[in-house]
């Protein structure tokens, strides 16, 4: 009986714990914001690829798991995406362009005029990263997309509609990566 108990209390041990592994990085299930304790899950991850290269892991985390897009860019929601830089090195210049580049590939130009400001605000918070870095993008519905990088604290971008045309960098029309899409969305 003393046995049962025992092993029962460690398997509850191991699986409170339980992270994801992707490309030989854990990813916790869950979350717990500090800011706001808001306790998101792991809606999905993935690697964004260029050419042969792994540029980032992307971790997807919301309150309620879905695979719809609408849902995921509810900006009613707390949410958090995390990227963890997989790639040697990775210029200021390089993220600036990107950034640019899945803006304008999934916004109309109005809606991309109507960012701008706030995109360039966004793009110089950044700076060269390294292979191991961590960026959080933490969305608060009363805030806006505040941005962490390496643990410090650059600020807050205001509104929803930047943190939905941000999202729709990865889940958009035209996302930086199809499989990277379906993997947020949780459909692999």
């Amino acid at each position: 009986m003393k046995r049962a108990i025992v092993a029962c209390l460690l398997m509850l041990y191991l699986t409170a714990g339980y992270a994801r592994e992707i490309a030989g990085i854990s990813i916790p299930e869950k979350v717990v914001r500090d800011a706001d304790k808001a306790e998101l899950v792991l809606n999905g991850a993935g690697i964004r690829k260029k050419f042969f290269f792994s540029v980032y892991l992307a971790s997807l985390y919301l309150q309620q798991p879905t695979t719809q897009v609408e849902a995921v860019i509810d900006t009613g929601k707390p949410a958090r995406v995390e990227m963890r830089i997989l790639y040697s090195k990775i210029k200021k210049e390089k993220f600036i362009e990107g950034w640019n580049d899945g803006f304008k590939a999934n916004l109309s130009p109005e809606r991309f005029r109507a960012v701008r400001q706030r995109l360039d605000r966004f793009n110089g918070m950044f700076e060269t990263l390294v292979e191991g870095d961590l960026i959080e993008l933490d969305y608060f519905p009363d805030e806006g997309t505040r941005v962490t990088i390496k643990g410090v604290d650059k600020g807050a971008i205001p509104g929803g509609g930047f943190y939905q045309a941000l999202l729709k960098v990865w889940l958009g029309e035209s996302p930086v990566g199809q499989r990277l899409k379906e993997d947020l969305l949780g459909l692999h």
